[in-house]
């Protein structure tokens, strides 16, 4: 066949056969090891921060010509040719000397320790670290590599280079590798996570040798706290806690935090006893404990909480690990019998936090301790919270646990204007760039329709529900009208935001819905938004621009001009439409057959549209005694010839579309 003739001179020249054949997916030949995970950012950071994956490209920022451990000797014996090359007159002599030199080069290079050793391993990991090759060649490379090392990673692994090597080996290596690895480095990890450079290796094998995990942890225990701030260990623990321990590994690091006493009342450490205490975290740790030995644990947690938000420039308030500590902290406070000490234990930690708790929001112990602070705040303290989260509403809008905050401001703060000000405004000005992602979509849906179950899971509205107690006894204002201000609040600028770019935004699956959610529950004049809808129907059917298509060729669409006509969304349960209060289908539909015209609406009749013109034909006939003049103005329309050819059409809802006519 001449296609496949032409198609095949197009590839390269077949290998010979005494090669070994390619791989034709040489990606599929890479370690098995999956995607590394990425810890959630702050809503306050626009740099990306040092994440386990980072360590993945390490390898290859060396040059294996040269290593950190030479330059400074090459960058000495390159200065002293640079003179020579200008001082010298005489060619051989400058040659003599520039030999001279080389040969002082590589007797330095060689008196340096483990030179050999580190010669014959960068030979094997040059080969081993090349990305096209199979599966069968890396092994042959890694064995080699592994030969050269075994014994030595220890003694190795703190320079630099030599680390990039090792993390090779961890990570196209076997199980096998992984774990010969990390027994040689059995009580070094604390100095290795401390590393600039060593930190990678670190992290690659709490992810890839689970069974050397809790080793690892527990040898970094007792130092938590002073490693949260350290430079370069703070990014280890944090990947370690919130990306891959288990329960009772975060417990292991969590542990530090409850003090030096804490530690003396584990007494069956690694025990399966001590494991199913420790998932319970302070609760556990408290259970049986007097009262005097439970408020020194508690003084030693807020203590250690304290040290952390006191040095904010160091980056551990981001990090789960400080989040889940100050969680357990108010949890156990909120228990406490004498609410009055509880209250004022409370307060002394929001005082210290307060002014970095939109560094907290991002994870999901951490978006649960402001909102404590929200909900149990006074009015003074509700209005700190919303100034310092403020600059950053639109990425906790498109943030799944830092939204719940925004929600639970929204629900809790009774001065509506404050929240109207400070949130609700820039979260309208960002629906732009909201509208195009569900966490974006969620954030303006619940402004006009909080916690309904078409757009939040039964998980988000009882998670959102958890504060509801408390709520009612810090909040005076009634719940169903303080939402009912929300809602007037911000509805005059998403109508604005639809009458302006409403016919653009529904043509994405998600702007229908949010477009939908605006018109049925907004308060206000929906006039000129309709009409910006209807406009888009307006154009010729079926479109001529084939790379505009007509907005009724779009189901989702389509189901968004359906709804309107029908006056609400159809509940499976009850088999009916329920009606929205705050929207006049009926004078939708007058309006759909003044601006639409006859000819459109025909043609959607016999084509994509046939649900919705029957939504229109079930509006119009639907309380009418009389016939009304849009209604008789469409009866018109379908003649016994249309209603024929409509029918030999043939297309989607042709029976729904004539029985609707029907009743016209």
């Amino acid at each position: 066949m001449p296609a496949a003739v032409s198609k095949g001179s197009k590839k390269r020249g077949a290998t010979s056969q005494a090669a070994a054949p390619q791989s034709k997916k040489p990606y599929l030949e890479r370690s098995s090891e999956s995607k590394a995970k990425k810890r959630s950012r702050p809503v306050t950071s626009n740099v990306q921060e040092d994440s386990a994956d980072t360590s993945d490209d390490q390898e290859d920022i060396v040059e294996t010509s040269s290593s950190s451990e030479n330059s400074e000797v090459e960058e000495q014996v390159g200065d002293e040719i640079d003179k020579t090359e200008k001082s010298a007159k005489d060619p051989n002599a400058a040659r003599e000397s520039h030999k001279a030199q080389r040969a002082l080069l590589e007797q330095r290079k060689s008196a340096k320790p483990h030179s050999a050793l580190l010669t014959d391993a960068k030979r094997a990991w040059t080969l081993a670290r090349q990305k096209n090759i199979s599966k069968a060649e890396r092994t042959k490379h890694l064995t080699a590599l592994m030969d050269v090392i075994r014994g030595k990673v220890k003694d190795i692994v703190f320079k630099h280079d030599a680390s990039r090597i090792v993390q090779t080996a961890v990570k196209y290596g076997g199980q096998k590798e992984r774990n010969e690895i990390a027994e040689e480095l059995k009580g070094r990890y604390r100095d290795l996570a401390q590393s600039k450079y060593s930190k990678f290796l670190v992290t690659k094998l709490i992810r890839l040798c689970p069974s050397y995990r809790p080793i690892i942890l527990r040898e970094l225990q007792g130092s938590v706290l002073r490693l949260l701030l350290h430079r370069e260990a703070s990014g280890v623990l944090a990947d370690a806690f919130e990306l891959y321990a288990n329960a009772y590994e975060r417990s292991i690091l969590l542990r530090d935090f409850y003090g030096k006493e804490a530690s003396l009342f584990t007494v069956t450490a690694g025990s399966e006893e001590e494991k199913e205490r420790s998932k319970r975290g302070l609760r556990g740790l408290m259970e049986g404990l007097e009262g005097d030995r439970q408020k020194r644990v508690l003084a030693a947690l807020k203590d250690n909480l304290v040290t952390i938000f006191n040095n904010p420039d160091k980056g551990a308030v981001a990090h789960a690990i400080v989040h889940r500590a100050a969680w357990e902290y108010l949890a156990a406070v909120s228990e406490m019998e004498d609410e009055a000490e509880a209250e004022k234990l409370r307060r002394e930690l929001f005082e210290t936090c307060q002014d970095v708790l939109a560094e907290m929001v991002h994870t999901k112990d951490g978006s649960r301790v402001v909102r404590e602070f929200i909900v149990r705040g006074t009015a003074k303290d509700r209005k700190h919270i919303v100034k310092a989260i403020k600059p950053h509403i639109e990425r906790m809008c498109k943030d799944d646990e830092a939204q719940l905050v925004l929600f639970t401001s929204l629900d809790v703060i009774d001065d509506t204007k404050l929240t109207a000000k400070s949130l609700v405004t820039d979260i309208v000005a960002a629906a732009p760039a909201l509208y195009t992602s569900p966490q974006g979509r969620r954030a303006l849906f619940y402004l006009v329709a909080p916690r309904t179950r078409r757009h939040f899971t039964p998980a988000q509205i009882a998670t959102l529900a958890e504060t509801d107690t408390i709520r009612a006894k810090t909040s005076k204002k009634d719940d169903a009208l303080r939402a009912s201000e929300i809602r007037k609040a911000s509805s005059e600028g998403l109508l604005s935001w639809i009458a302006e770019k409403g016919a653009d935004v529904s043509r994405d699956p998600g702007g229908s819905l949010v477009v939908l959610e605006v018109m049925l529950e907004a308060e206000g004049d929906k006039s000129t938004t309709s009409d910006t809808l209807l406009s888009a129907l307006a154009t010729p059917y079926p479109s001529i621009d084939l790379s505009n298509p007509h907005p009724i060729t779009f189901p989702h669409t389509s189901r968004l001009y359906k709804t309107l006509l029908q006056g609400g969304h159809f509940s499976h349960s009850s088999r009916t439409v329920e009606r929205a209060p705050r929207w006049s289908a009926r004078d939708f539909a007058v309006r759909f057959v003044q601006r639409v015209g006859q000819e459109n609406t025909v043609a959607m009749a016999q084509g994509d549209g046939a649900f919705v013109v029957a939504a229109l034909c079930e509006q119009l006939a639907e309380h009418d005694e009389k016939e009304t003049e849009e209604r008789k103005t469409v009866k018109g329309w379908f003649d016994a010839k249309t209603r024929k050819a409509i029918q030999d059409a043939g297309g989607k809802g042709v029976n729904v579309l004539l029985e609707s006519l029907k009743r016209l």
